[in-house]
């Protein structure tokens, strides 16, 4: 990575999450207490699930009017397949806390991947409605980490690593189901760009991201422009990573 990232080892699970949900909150209520709105894009998969029920619970409630979430990526499936991010956020998070449904930006799965960016990327602009040549900005994004080092659907070898210029990319063969993915441009805007990384299978990967800064993992690209990156990992994911690397939680 072209700038080093804060790094947070966490021994359980269920703090790391104590602590997101805090940071989330502290976020959120410096965004709405400046600007009357919190922007917030979340990613899929497993990792989250646990974060987003703990938010849906102890999330401050005042502060949900103005939260808007939008969706990292998605799989071009309907919405109540067990392949969609948008099920899985909406179970334990959109169904539990009181966002209102208006406040929540998924992302079009009923076309072709092509077309299906293009609409959410008039989402995006009609939203935060940027002057041309800016990236809409978010308050806070939150990103997962494959093992093979993709984050959102930025895969290897992907045409959508080299998007320069589109909020939103297609990714018409990304394993198993084409997708949508928020582009570099746009996750390289955000204000606090934070990765949540679990498990002893995310070890190799985080030490050769972290510590190694291995440019040809996708990952390696996040590097917020004038935001703030930081990993919040597990003891079990951060266990190839040298002591002084990172902070003990």
């Amino acid at each position: 990575m072209a700038r080093a990232a804060h790094i947070l080892v966490f021994d359980k699970v269920s703090s790391l999450e104590d602590f997101l949900v805090g940071r989330w909150t502290e976020t959120a209520r410096e965004a709405v207490s400046r600007k009357g709105i919190f922007a917030a894009a979340l990613s899929g998969g497993g990792t989250p699930a646990g974060f987003y029920r703990k938010l849906a619970l102890f999330g401050e409630p005042s502060l949900w009017p103005g939260t808007h979430i939008f969706m990292v990526d998605e799989r071009l499936v309907p919405p109540d397949s067990m392949d969609s991010n948008f099920r899985m956020m909406d179970e334990t998070l959109f169904s539990k806390a009181p966002i209102p449904r208006e406040n929540i930006h998924s992302v079009p799965t009923d076309g072709p991947p092509e077309l299906c960016a293009e609409r959410y990327a008039s989402e995006l602009s009609a939203f935060f409605r940027p002057q041309k040549g800016s990236m809409p900005v978010f308050d806070l994004v939150l990103l997962g980490l494959g093992e093979d080092g993709h984050t959102a659907s930025l895969f290897p070898g992907s045409d959508a690593l080299r998007e320069k210029e589109s909020f939103t990319a297609a990714v018409p063969d990304g394993q198993r189901h084409g997708r949508v993915t928020l582009t570099y441009p746009v996750l390289n805007s955000a204000k606090n760009v934070f990765f949540l990384v679990t498990g002893q299978r995310k070890a190799e990967v985080l030490e050769r991201l972290v510590e190694k800064g291995a440019p040809a993992l996708p990952a390696s690209a996040i590097n917020p422009e004038n935001g703030a990156l930081l990993f919040l990992a597990d003891s079990a994911a951060a266990g190839r990573l040298p002591a002084g690397r990172y902070r003990k939680m």
